[in-house]
């Protein structure tokens, strides 16, 4: 009988969701039926309670900062003077200028915790010169939807946050186990541009002239101001002087000194900056707090318990269940944003992970790199949304262009699970 119900509140939920009302709501509506019809729990306290708690984490208020912070940075000149800085180191490489799409992104993921405005900040930047240039547009989109999902996974990055707060975790832990895959996957992504090149030499612009060392170092004086911030957030939170909260404020109010100093922030960019911040943040406030009811809700009629049966009545191998794992979140991508998927699963397969002997904090990197896979799935790929704005091509052949990086990403996957210590070494030699 429980298995009856659970599955109703499911295809209900599905229903909901495909009606088009908000994620927060649908799922704040469904934990509401839920309970009403089938558990003889107090509604009105159990949700009040839960919401309230979802919401008013110390540790989840770094999120609405990191979100600010990634707003300055996307209305200022700094991502602009970060590509002239990149621009004359990477011309020797094969590929050559296709790789400001992979480093500008990694860079800008340091400082922004967001894929889509990492996305969209380096490919209002890149894609107009790359195209002026002569570059192939296929391989410069498709390389700018793999690229920009390492907003997710390179710290500081918002979903990680999420997962922290949901799984009880060390996010200053979580950030540290980012650093090593995020820069595997824009080694990965670097490489691909490479191997694609020397096959496809005769689809690339010709050569540009050389430039000497000296013309290249006084180009990277663009990069001090965003490689300064990097390093007061990031040298705040590893060096345990600050919080993850701490470290964002002063992310803020280095990004807001950046900006003044370079001549883009006025009253008009800083109010669209926090308007903007405040927004996203109670979007996903509410899909965090209808996360949590719905899961207290999932809680009462049985769910986790019995999804944490029929696993492990499958008997499978640690191996197995990560693959199984991994079809579920790229199906669930399809529907559902990031930040659903972890806020309305975690609950549900903590129980199943750690029995499997999971670490959570490895978990919560897998977890990014697949939601990373499931930001260029169409139909509900973020980064496909983005990237279309900006290009007004088709969904579809934007996810076609970036197949092979939703390749690699399955390799950093595997590569992930067959040596953990790449996600737990960092945060193995980080003390508390």
């Amino acid at each position: 009988m429980d298995a009856v119900i659970a599955l109703t509140l499911i295809v209900l939920l599905f229903a909901v969701l495909g009606s088009g009302l908000w994620i927060g709501l649908s799922l704040l509506g469904v934990a509401l039926v839920g309970m009403e019809l089938f558990t003889q729990r107090p509604v009105g306290d159990s949700m009040a309670l839960t919401v309230w708690g979802s919401t008013s984490s110390w540790t989840l208020t770094a999120l609405p900062l990191f979100l600010w912070m990634g707003e300055i940075l996307f209305r200022s000149k700094l991502s602009n003077d970060m590509f002239k800085g990149l621009a004359p180191w990477l011309n020797w490489l094969p590929g050559r200028l296709l790789h400001t799409n992979v480093v500008g992104c990694a860079i800008f993921a340091a400082i922004s915790g967001s894929s889509a405005a990492t996305c969209a900040t380096i490919g209002k930047i890149t894609l107009p010169e790359l195209k002026k240039r002569g570059y192939p547009d296929a391989q410069a989109i498709g390389t700018l939807a793999g690229a920009g999902t390492l907003g997710l996974l390179i710290p500081p990055s918002i979903i990680m946050i999420v997962y922290g707060v949901a799984a009880n975790v060390s996010i200053a832990k979580l950030f540290l186990a980012g650093v090593v895959p995020g820069v595997m996957l824009a080694v990965l992504f670097s490489g691909y541009i490479v191997v694609w090149s020397l096959l496809n030499r005769e689809r690339l612009p010709g050569k540009e002239p050389a430039t000497s060392l000296r013309h290249k170092l006084h180009a990277s004086r663009h990069l001090i101001p965003v490689v300064t911030l990097i390093a007061l957030v990031l040298g705040g939170i590893y060096s345990g002087i600050a919080t993850a909260t701490e470290a964002a404020a002063l992310g803020v109010a280095g990004s807001l000194v950046l900006s003044r100093l370079e001549g883009s922030l006025n009253w008009g960019s800083f109010r669209e900056g926090l308007v903007a911040a405040c927004r996203t943040y109670c979007m996903i406030g509410l899909i965090l707090a209808g996360a949590a009811f719905l899961t207290l809700a999932m809680g009462f009629i049985g769910l986790p318990r019995q999804v944490a049966e029929f696993i492990g009545g499958l008997q499978l191998s640690p191996f197995a269940l990560m693959l199984l794992l991994v079809l579920f979140f790229i199906v669930l991508g399809c529907f559902l944003d990031g930040i659903s998927m972890v806020v309305l699963t975690i609950a549900v397969l903590l129980p199943t992970v750690q029995a499997a002997g999971f670490d959570l904090i490895w978990f919560g990197i897998f977890i990014v790199l697949v939601v990373e896979m499931a930001q260029i799935t169409p139909p509900v790929g973020f980064n496909l949304f983005v990237l279309q704005g900006l290009t007004q091509r088709e969904v579809t052949w934007i996810a076609r262009t970036a197949l092979p990086l939703f390749t690699l990403m399955m390799a950093a996957v595997l590569l992930t699970y067959a040596v953990p210590e790449l996600a737990l070494w960092l945060p193995s030699r980080m003390q508390g």
